[in-house]
């Protein structure tokens, strides 16, 4: 009875985030089905990302290679689309290769070799990945400078298995949404300059920028993956 009533209850939380990214494409002259909603489940038991599969989930997001693997092992690879949205540490690497469909926080030409390198070893032939681009220099938050973006994009040029989609960023937080917009608009301006030199073979190239507080801004300025937690899942739960 409990698993029925928190399906019932994320199905409620999910269709209304649909309904809000449909309403902010359209106010945006966009069509709904280009964005991505990605569920963001970290800090969530293994029990409430299956409840949230059964109300319609399909893409999850988790933060930390070691979170992530138990939950991904026991729900099966093939559950969901598993996205990698956190800073990756090199020495997760080979378990990322192994457990998630899209990386989106490559953020040097190191480890873009690295994950390359372990894909031919774990006889992977592609992984989708996004760079992180760090566009609020906070030392808290991970990403590439905007100055190392050629020669990381070059560096992407060169792998085998590597497959670039795309841009990711993670803004500072404002109380007032407005002010992450020019931060959005940066980052498609650095998607589209990319684009424009071939970075993303014949795709436009993703957008992986807006979370709860923020997304309906990013949508407007050309988000195609949205990143939703707490809207969804409530205030993150405490992990050691």
């Amino acid at each position: 009875m409990a698993q029925a009533r928190e399906v019932d209850e994320l199905g409620a939380r999910l269709a209304a985030i649909r309904s809000r990214i449909d309403s902010c494409a359209r106010k945006a002259q966009r069509a709904p089905e280009e964005i991505t909603l990605i569920a963001v489940t970290k800090t969530h038991p293994a029990e409430t990302l299956k409840a949230a599969l059964a109300a319609g989930a399909t893409e999850l997001g988790e933060n930390r290679v070691q979170e992530a693997e138990p939950k991904i092992l026991e729900l099966g690879r093939s559950a969901a689309r598993w996205h990698l949205i956190g800073h990756l540490q090199a020495n997760k690497a080979r378990r990322a290769v192994k457990l998630f469909d899209v990386i989106h926080s490559v953020d040097s030409a190191a480890l873009a070799q690295r994950l390359d390198r372990l894909c031919g070893e774990e006889r992977r032939a592609e992984l989708p990945v996004l760079v992180q681009v760090d566009l609020g220099g906070e030392e808290t938050k991970s990403g590439a400078a905007e100055s190392e973006l050629a020669n990381l994009a070059a560096a992407l040029r060169a792998c085998k298995h590597l497959r670039s989609i795309g841009l990711m960023t993670v803004p500072p937080f404002f109380s007032d949404v407005e002010q992450t917009r020019p931060y959005f608009k940066r980052l498609r301006e650095l998607r589209d300059a990319l684009q424009a030199e071939g970075c993303f073979g014949e795709t436009c190239g993703e957008l992986s920028m807006g979370m709860t507080h923020d997304f309906e801004v990013a949508i407007a300025e050309g988000a195609t993956m949205v990143r939703i937690g707490t809207a969804i899942f409530g205030e993150r739960q405490a992990i050691d």
